[in-house]
């Protein structure tokens, strides 16, 4: 989407555990609004996480300057990159039950999340792990998370997003060309993949 269409500010808020990239994946979403045109932000809550540990990301993407300098506290987006977190961290604490998303990396479907979470509003699932493992060659949920937050919501233009993200992989692993393949199979996979009510 370009900025002329971003309609307000979206704010997401990303739960993991220490090494599974829920930092990176925020710094990603913001780095591709960026160069679009879009105004962003994107930072992680720091505390004494280590492999393993709960972890919150922010991402912040609009049309207008962003004044605020919090963490986010009503996201529109929750992205739950472990689902192990469910019963463990109030994933869904702020989420606007009216117009809110609720998207996590589980093989369930959205349902079976429906009824663990109490969620009302949208849920979407998909099994970023499996997706992961088969095109990139090991765990990082990550890369295809931030394809289906792109899938589900209108901050970002599908194609432009694509095309962003390799170029960007393209630069990061110039000398290993095998993981850029991998990881655009896992981005555009997850695109068709992911589940929603």
């Amino acid at each position: 989407m370009s900025t002329s269409t971003v309609a307000k500010m979206a704010e997401i808020r990303w739960h993991g555990r220490g090494g599974q990239g829920a930092k990176t994946a925020s710094l990603l979403l913001a780095q591709a609004a960026f160069e679009i045109g879009a105004y962003m932000q994107a930072f992680p809550e720091y505390g004494p996480e280590r492999m393993g540990a709960p972890v919150t990301a922010y991402t912040r993407i609009s049309s207008e300057p962003i004044r605020i300098h919090s963490n986010i506290y009503e996201p529109d987006v929750e992205v739950v990159i472990d689902h192990t977190l469910i019963g463990t961290v109030d994933v869904t604490s702020g989420l606007k039950e009216d117009s809110g998303i609720l998207l996590v990396n589980t093989p369930k479907d959205p349902e079976d999340v429906r009824q663990k979470t109490g969620f009302k509003g949208k849920v979407y699932t998909i099994d970023a792990s499996q997706i992961a493992m088969d095109e990139i060659g090991g765990n990082f949920p990550n890369t295809p998370m931030l394809a289906a937050v792109v899938r589900v919501t209108d901050i970002l233009d599908e194609k432009k997003f694509v095309e962003n993200m390799e170029g960007n992989f393209r630069k990061k692993f110039a000398h290993k060309l095998q993981v850029v393949d991998g990881n655009m199979r896992a981005l555009k996979r997850a695109m068709q993949e992911v589940k929603g009510l």
